[in-house]
Parts: C-alpha cells; structure tokens; sequence
C-alpha cells in the first residue's frame, strides 16, 4: 500500500502559548475544536498544520535553527501584508518577498526559530 503525501505537520514549540498566539495574530490561522491538549492544531487545508509542546530529549536551543533542512511552505492570500505585520512589529524576516512562480514569497522565522515560507500562488 503507497503513501499518497503529506497528511499533517506539527512544530515543537517552547511556548505553546505564544506560539498559538503568533500563527493566529500573523497568519490569521484558527485553531481547530480538535487535538489533544499538550498541542494546537489549526484549520487549515488541505493538510492540518498544528503547533505542540516540546516532546521529552528536545532541545531547541541546542540548535541555531530547528528543522534545519525541511522547508515548510504555507498558502496565503495577502502575503505581503502578513510580511509588513511581521516588519512593523520587529520579528525576523529570513527572505524579503519576491514574485517568482509560486507568486508573492517571502520567509521569516516564528518565535521558536522555524523558517516559515508564505506564497500567494495555489
């Protein structure tokens, strides 16, 4: 039996709190009436994006950057307004937007140090 692709994706946070607070003021993302309670999942599809409480052994300040070598990519629909709320309120943008095939992109890094792409292009 194949897998047939993606079907959700979680982040470790430090401050599942914050975290929550972040994607949902910056991303406009809602949380989900599902998922247990050591995480946050949100809405979002096709495939569920949630954010969940360090698992035991995790270290993220071990690490100049968490999840090194994955990218994590997400669909918006005004992605450089979501880049100028990030600006105006002094966090860290990785990759200033650009139009290229996936239309407006740009990356930033979240409270934890992940490197979230955003792109306008379905």
């Amino acid at each position: 039996m194949p897998v047939t692709g993606p079907d959700f994706i979680s982040l470790q946070v430090r401050d599942l709190d914050a975290s929550q607070a972040f994607y949902e003021r910056y991303l406009g993302l809602v949380r989900s009436p599902a998922g247990p309670p050591h995480a946050v999942v949100f809405a979002t599809a096709p495939i569920a994006f949630a954010l969940r409480d360090l698992v035991a052994g995790t270290d993220l300040d071990a690490v100049d950057q968490p999840g090194i070598g994955v990218a994590v990519w997400l669909h918006a629909t005004d992605v450089q307004a979501i880049h100028d709320a990030l600006v105006a309120d002094g966090h860290r943008i990785v990759a200033e937007p650009i139009d290229g095939p996936f239309g407006r992109t740009f990356t930033f890094a979240d409270p934890d140090g992940y490197r979230i792409t955003l792109h306008d292009r379905g």
